[in-house]
C-alpha cells in the first residue's frame, strides 16, 4: 500500500491530523489498533484554541452539541469539616469571558465521541482518508511501516510517517530520541458519577491537604479528579468506598448522593501523572504528535488540547508540501520550531500548577490563595492566564507580575 502520510494510531490528534490533510487534497492512513471504544480516561476538555481548529474542520456544530460549555473556573478553598458542612474560606473564579475571542469557552466532550465525530468527518473524503481499524503499528521495515491488521501483515510506503501513537510508540523509538521524564509526588483517582443539572461550572475544591477537581459533562454527569499521596491506591481501596463517599460529600456536599453510584472500585480509574519531552519532534521523514513527542500533566487540562494543536500545524505544513509540489522531509523543521516553545511553555504553566496543589501545608496554602485571588483582582494578569490556558495566546508572566501575585504590589486594574 501506498500513501502520501502513514499516521500510527487514531486518537484524537492523529484523527486531526488525517481529517485536515484529507481535506486538502492529501492522501493519508491512519492504522488504528483498537476496535472498540476505550473505557480509559482520556482529555475530555477541550479548550478554546482547540476548538477554532475544530471549527475549521468542520466539526465544531457536532462537537458543541455532543458536550457541555466550561466558560468559568471557580476555585474553593474550604475548611473539610467531618460529618458536617465545609466551611468557605476563599473563592474565586477564572473567567473564559476575559479571552477576547469568539471562542470564550472550554467545553467537555467524551473522548471517545470527540474521536468518532472526527471519524465521521474523515470518511466525508474517501479518495483521500483511509481508515484501517485494529491495526497494529509494528515498526519499520525497510523503510516501510509494518501493520498487522487481524492475522495478516501489510507493509505501507509513505512519504512521512507520522508517530500518534500515545505513550508507548514505536515511531519514537525508531527515532532514537532522548526524553526528559518528571515524576510527582501525587497520583490521582478519576470517576464519572451523576450531578444535579444546575451543577454546572468547573469547580476546583481545595484545602491544605485535599484536592477534588470537577468538570461537568452532558448527560447530567460529572468527572470527578480526587488527588491520593503517590503510591497509596492499595490502603485507599482498602478503606473502602465509604471512606470515598465521605470525602466527596465533605468536600463537595452536592455529589453527596451522586458518589454512590460508584458501586465497585473497578469504576475508579488510576491515573499517575508524570511529564516528559523529546529533544527532536522529526527525524528524515518521521515526525511525532501527542503524547508520543509530550506529556503533560493533567492539572492545567492541555494534554488533548497540544496532540490537536500538533497535529493542526503539521497538517498545514504538510499540506503546503503537498500543494507546492515540494519534498516534506526537507521542512519537517518548521513543524519543531514552532510547536516544540510553545509546548515547553505549556509543560512549564502545568508544573507550576501541579506544584500550587501538591504541597500538603497551611502556609502554603495561604500563599496559593493570595496568588489565585490576585491572579482574579488584576485584569492582566487574569486575561494572560487565561491567554495561556485556552492555547489562544502565550504570554510569559514577568517578575512584576509576580510581585503583584505575591502581594508586594497593588493590582494593576480591578474588575
Amino acid at each position: 500500500m501506498k500513501t502520501d502520510v502513514f499516521i500510527a494510531g487514531g486518537g484524537v490528534g492523529g484523527l486531526a491530523l488525517a481529517v485536515k490533510l484529507a481535506s486538502r487534497g492529501v492522501h493519508v492512513t491512519v492504522a488504528e489498533q483498537l476496535v472498540k471504544k476505550s473505557s480509559a480516561y482520556k482529555g475530555e476538555l477541550l479548550q478554546p484554541k482547540t476548538l477554532a481548529i475544530l471549527d475549521r474542520l468542520g466539526v465544531l456544530g457536532e462537537t458543541e452539541a455532543s458536550g457541555h460549555v466550561i466558560d468559568q473556573l471557580r476555585f474553593l478553598e474550604i475548611k473539610r469539616q467531618s460529618g458536617a458542612l465545609p466551611e468557605e474560606i476563599n473563592l474565586t473564579e477564572l473567567n473564559y469571558s476575559r479571552v477576547a475571542s469568539s471562542y470564550d469557552h472550554a467545553l467537555m466532550v467524551p473522548h471517545e465521541t470527540t474521536k468518532e465525530i472526527l471519524r465521521e468527518k474523515g470518511a466525508t473524503y474517501p479518495e483521500y482518508f483511509h481508515y484501517l481499524s485494529g491495526a497494529r503499528f509494528l515498526g519499520f521495515e525497510n523503510g516501510q511501516a509494518k501493520v498487522r491488521q487481524q492475522k495478516t501483515i501489510q507493509y505501507v510506503e509513505a512519504h512521512v510517517y507520522v508517530g500518534a501513537e500515545g505513550r508507548s510508540s514505536p515511531t519514537r523509538d525508531a527515532m532514537n530520541v532522548r526524553v526528559k521524564r518528571q515524576d510527582y509526588n501525587h497520583h490521582f483517582l478519576t470517576v464519572t458519577i451523576p450531578r444535579p443539572s444546575d451543577f454546572n461550572k468547573g469547580k476546583i475544591i481545595t484545602t491544605a491537604r485535599d484536592f477534588l477537581g470537577l468538570f461537568p459533562l452532558p448527560d447530567d454527569e460529572v468527572r470527578t479528579v480526587f488527588l491520593i499521596k503517590a503510591g497509596t491506591f492499595k490502603q485507599v481501596k482498602e478503606q473502602g468506598l465509604e471512606q470515598l463517599y465521605q470525602a466527596y460529600s465533605e468536600l463537595e456536599p452536592e455529589l453527596a448522593q451522586g458518589v454512590r453510584a460508584i458501586e465497585d472500585w473497578k469504576a475508579v480509574q488510576l491515573m499517575i501523572p508524570f511529564t516528559y519531552h523529546v529533544d527532536r519532534y522529526y527525524k528524515g521523514n518521521l515526525a511525532l504528535i501527542g503524547d508520543a513527542a509530550h506529556t503533560v500533566h493533567p492539572m492545567a487540562g492541555e494534554g488533548m488540547n497540544l496532540a490537536i494543536q500538533d497535529a493542526d500545524v503539521l497538517g498545514e505544513l504538510l499540506a503546503w508540501c503537498k500543494q507546492n509540489d515540494v519534498p516534506y522531509h526537507d521542512h519537517l523543521h518548521y513543524y519543531e520550531d514552532v510547536r516544540k516553545p510553545r509546548v515547553k511553555f505549556l509543560l512549564n504553566l502545568s508544573h507550576l500548577s501541579a506544584m500550587v496543589y501538591s504541597v500538603p501545608y497551611t502556609w502554603w496554602r495561604n500563599i496559593r490563595m493570595r496568588a489565585v485571588q490576585r491572579m482574579y483582582d488584576d485584569d492582566q494578569l487574569h486575561v494572560k492566564q487565561m491567554l495561556n490556558i485556552s492555547g489562544l495566546g502565550k504570554w510569559n508572566f514577568t517578575l512584576f507580575d509576580r510581585a503583584i501575585q505575591g502581594v508586594s504590589f497593588p493590582p494593576a486594574a480591578g474588575q
